[in-house]
């Protein structure tokens, strides 16, 4: 009878201790990829107790495991980059609706979804990228503009697959409508310089070495050419300049990187605790400083590399629209030829 009571006891520590050892975790699957998002959560477990694991791939594989896994899934968090990631996320069920009063908050209603299953924590511009020698900022009058035939044969960008291209189209689409969008996107079609190829820093590059006079870029490629060690890559940054469209001309194109609670989180609280970490000021610090992204987060000091960039006035679009929009997005860019 004692060994049986010893046993039970036994049997009753070993839970608690599986209990308390699963509340100091949290699970992460990211598809970000950079050395500062691991400081991040190495400050995440100093300052809370909680450790966490981190699995990484690409945005689409990741929201593949998370379902396939079904109600075993260990993933409490799943990051990416891209609103129209995190719209596909929601649409395939692998995320849940949770609440923070801290998060809702300080990330503006824009750069959340609608329905609490996913928040931005920082901020991608997508900006008309100019050789100084060649364009004056005056010339530029935002993405619209680029259709106009003064552009013909000046003008690089990156393929219709890259989900960067079809955001800032969803975006337009939301904001001048379908027809509209794809008058827009034929003119712009036809003033291509060359074929779509590359990543944006190859459309930077490009600007440099005179292929074309304007390209789309995200802010962060041109940044990381600025504060290259590389001085070929500060070479180049030296020939451009990057313009954010003002209100006037239909403001600038804001995407988000951010994160949601997976559906079958083991660990809600823990989750729900590392995201609100990711929206204080110490981690949009990191954001900044890593991978110079904007901070969603108004008033804060930004690095100089970002400094220099000057403001941006947002277009003002709910970035859910980027995902909603994002298969019509796709039918308008294929029928105006942009391959």
């Amino acid at each position: 009878m004692v060994q049986f009571k010893h046993l039970a006891l036994w049997l009753l520590l070993a839970g608690v201790a599986l209990s308390c050892s699963t509340q100091e975790e949290v699970n992460v699957y990211s598809a970000r990829h950079y050395d500062t998002d691991l400081e991040l959560y190495e400050n995440f477990t100093q300052q809370t107790g909680i450790e966490v694991n981190l699995i990484e791939g690409g945005s689409d594989e990741l929201i593949e495991r998370i379902n396939s896994e079904g109600i075993n899934s260990p993933a409490d968090v799943l990051i990416t980059v891209d609103a129209g990631r995190l719209w596909r996320a929601k649409e395939a069920g692998v995320l849940q609706p949770f609440n923070s009063e801290q998060l809702n908050g300080v990330v503006p209603q824009e750069l959340r979804d609608a329905d609490g299953e996913w928040v931005g924590l920082s901020r991608r511009i997508r900006g008309i990228v100019y050789h100084t020698g060649r364009v004056s900022p005056d010339e530029l009058e935002g993405y619209w503009d680029l259709s106009d035939d003064k552009w013909e044969g000046r003008v690089c960008i990156r393929s219709s697959n890259n989900i960067y291209n079809q955001s800032l189209v969803a975006s337009l689409i939301e904001t001048h409508g379908v027809e509209d969008t794809e008058e827009w996107a034929t003119g712009f079609v036809e003033n291509f310089a060359r074929a779509p190829q590359g990543g944006d820093t190859d459309q930077i590059k490009a600007v440099a070495a005179g292929v074309c006079d304007v390209a789309i870029a995200n802010h962060y490629y041109l940044a990381r050419l600025i504060s290259s060690d590389q001085e070929e890559d500060r070479e180049v940054a030296e020939q451009v300049s990057i313009y954010f469209p003002t209100e006037e001309n239909g403001g600038t194109h804001v995407n988000i990187s951010g994160a949601g609670i997976a559906v079958n989180s083991p660990n809600q609280e823990n989750a729900t605790r590392f995201l609100e970490y990711l929206a204080t000021e110490e981690a949009q610090e990191l954001y900044a400083i890593g991978n110079n992204e904007f901070p969603i987060l108004d008033d804060m000091e930004l690095p100089p590399v970002l400094e220099q960039f000057g403001a941006f006035e947002s277009d003002a679009v709910n970035v859910t629209s980027y995902g909603e929009n994002n298969p019509e997005a796709i039918r308008l860019m294929d029928r105006a030829g942009w391959r």
